[in-house]
């Protein structure tokens, strides 16, 4: 596959993340087929996709004659949306063996040349590989949710992965004007799961521990590091404080530091309560439904501002 070979792109899966996906692929000059095999999932994707375009419009990321939607078709044949198809993109539900038989039937349907690549979250890639002939093809392409408004993609290399399928797939995320991070090591978690789930972690370590409240946490989380990981990374971080200095607070906090490796009594218990978080209406907060939408709608706008700020050159 040539980097710049790729025209026609098949979605596979319209839940939470293939709408977003989709229309940013649509508004960068793809022609986009978008599957789900339910049809009232199908039928909300046209809705979401049309948010999409109006958030990305009215925050100044896309121009309106951009918003065509003459290149996305939607569609409940996965066989109709992969025929031809130069790229493909899975976002099914997170199970090994749902994703081994999609890809196993989608490398018997799609051109010799095209790539598969899932949005797993953390699904080894490599595992993926091993349901197809021909595994150098198979990639990891991880978006963030929203899909339209996160701009950075994780292109996630399995054992048997190409350099071709991995410039390729590179060429198209700069294409749909994002921030391509190639992942080297096929591990668990990718990257950004890793570094997320290790500060959730050390988040619901001090809240059970009484140590802060789930609004301070998340409050030094949002204005203290937050605020500062948005400009400068953690490594970058490192240097600006001095090795010398991490070392010395490293040496004792450590060791003082959450390890532990299943899942924190606190989520299991909300989960078996069916507290489930937003869409339950309660889970480490709770929620009315005015409550909830001016929540997104606030977390739109202010994704929106700060991808403009964070995109202003160097």
């Amino acid at each position: 596959m040539s980097t710049n070979g790729v025209k026609t792109v098949a979605v596979i899966g319209a839940g939470t993340m293939g709408p977003g996906m989709s229309a940013v692929f649509a508004s960068h000059g793809f022609d986009v087929r978008l599957a789900d095999i339910q049809p009232e999932v199908l039928a909300r994707a046209k809705t979401t996709v049309d948010g999409v375009y109006k958030t990305l419009i009215a925050g100044g990321l896309l121009l309106p004659a951009a918003a065509d939607a003459g290149r996305l078709r939607y569609t409940a044949d996965v066989r109709e949306a992969l025929a031809g198809a130069d790229f493909v993109v899975e976002a099914i539900p997170e199970r090994l063996d749902l994703k081994q038989r999609f890809f196993a039937e989608a490398e018997r349907i799609v051109t010799a040349g095209a790539i598969l690549a899932s949005n797993t979250s953390g699904i080894p890639i490599t595992k993926l590989g091993e349901a197809v002939t021909r595994p150098e093809r198979v990639i990891g392409m991880h978006w963030s949710n929203p899909p339209h408004l996160i701009p950075v993609i994780e292109v996630i290399r399995g054992d048997r992965t190409s350099q071709a399928a991995v410039d390729a797939t590179r060429s198209v995320v700069e294409r749909l004007g994002m921030i391509p991070v190639v992942v080297r090591r096929d591990v668990p978690g990718f990257v950004e799961n890793r570094i997320l789930y290790a500060i959730m972690r050390e988040a619901l370590h001090l809240l059970e521990e009484g140590i802060a409240t789930a609004e301070d946490i998340d409050t030094i989380t949002r204005w203290g590091i937050g605020y500062k990981l948005a400009v400068i990374g953690p490594l970058e971080l490192l240097d600006v404080a001095g090795l010398d200095i991490y070392h010395s607070v490293a040496s004792y906090l450590n060791a003082d530091l959450s390890r532990r490796g299943d899942v924190s009594p606190l989520i299991t218990r909300k989960v078996e309560a069916g507290e489930l978080g937003i869409k339950a209406g309660r889970g480490l907060y709770e929620y009315t439904p005015d409550r909830i939408a001016t929540l997104m709608q606030r977390r739109m706008r202010l994704l929106v501002a700060s991808r403009r700020v964070l995109s202003e050159p160097a």
